[in-house]
């Protein structure tokens, strides 16, 4: 007697003509963020920074995000620190 549960084989999805390989619908990773290093000197301000690297001082944001971890007020920079200066926003 036939097992109700067991599909019948013209039930089943026809997987033959399936190669070998992987696709994915998933976004691939986004690519890593290249950084320049600028070492801070006497006079220089974010904006002073964003443009002489970007030719924009309004861009000095860019700068401030990809240094949060050393700078706490965008306006006290300390001559000597060595900041990441990311590729130039779009």
């Amino acid at each position: 007697m036939p097992d109700p549960k067991k599909p019948k084989d013209d039930d089943m999805p026809d997987f033959s003509g399936v190669t070998g390989g992987a696709s994915t619908t998933a976004k691939s990773a986004a690519p890593a963020v290249v950084y320049e290093t600028y070492t801070v000197k006497s006079g220089d301000s974010l904006s002073k920074i964003a443009k002489r690297k970007y030719g924009n001082a309004n861009l000095w944001k860019a700068i401030f995000e990809a240094n949060k971890d050393r700078i706490k007020n965008p306006d006290l920079i300390q001559v000597g620190w060595e900041l990441r200066i990311p590729a130039k926003p779009e």
